[in-house]
């Protein structure tokens, strides 16, 4: 579940390091917060870029250099872990643009995405499966099925239709379904 839900006593000890560094540039503060959040962001942003270590290294790094130069501007109206899983992702979708594979089809009744399967000897698991949907699918079934984000929450940072997000949710579980079924479902 996403850290919206989290426990009050951690949102509030999470203002309190974030105080720190921004008053005093609390190095202390600030590994606390990168040691508490980075580990969620990391999965989500390997995911969102799919499965590409270096580019989730470098999403999560760009990332946190944006938090902190917004973090006097964070009002806290959310979680920190709300807002940073916020910048992150529009971090991943920018360098997904600017690499020409973010691909967000343009209407809900667009086709499915279609990736050939692996060898048919090779069984697929679930997240080279996600890792091989279309990006824009990948995000919608990462941060509703994985993070716990409603489709209007989706809807938000992506900025498209909440019924968009569930129609791209749904293209996105099929396509999941036929890469990990079986071969002979796969190329029907």
């Amino acid at each position: 579940m996403r850290a919206a839900t989290s426990s009050a006593p951690a949102v509030a000890q999470d203002r309190d390091l974030a105080e720190a560094l921004l008053l005093r540039g609390d190095e202390a503060s600030f590994r606390e917060l990168y040691r508490r959040h980075t580990p969620r962001l990391h999965q989500l942003v390997l995911r969102i870029v799919g499965g590409a270590e270096a580019d989730a290294e470098d999403v999560v790094q760009d990332t946190w250099i944006r938090a902190v130069e917004r973090l006097d501007g964070f009002r806290w109206e959310a979680a920190f872990s709300t807002w940073l899983t916020g910048i992150g992702l529009n971090v991943a979708r920018g360098m997904l643009r600017r690499r020409g594979r973010w691909e967000v089809p343009a209407s809900p009744d667009a086709p499915e995405p279609w990736r050939p399967p692996p060898h048919h000897a090779e069984r697929m698991d679930l997240e080279r499966a996600i890792a091989l949907l279309p990006a824009g699918y990948r995000a919608v079934l990462v941060l509703h099925d994985v993070e716990g984000f409603t489709h209007e929450e989706i809807g938000e940072q992506l900025g498209i239709a909440p019924g968009t997000s569930k129609s791209q949710l749904s293209h996105a579980r099929r396509a999941v379904r036929r890469l990990l079924g079986p071969a002979e479902e796969v190329l029907r």
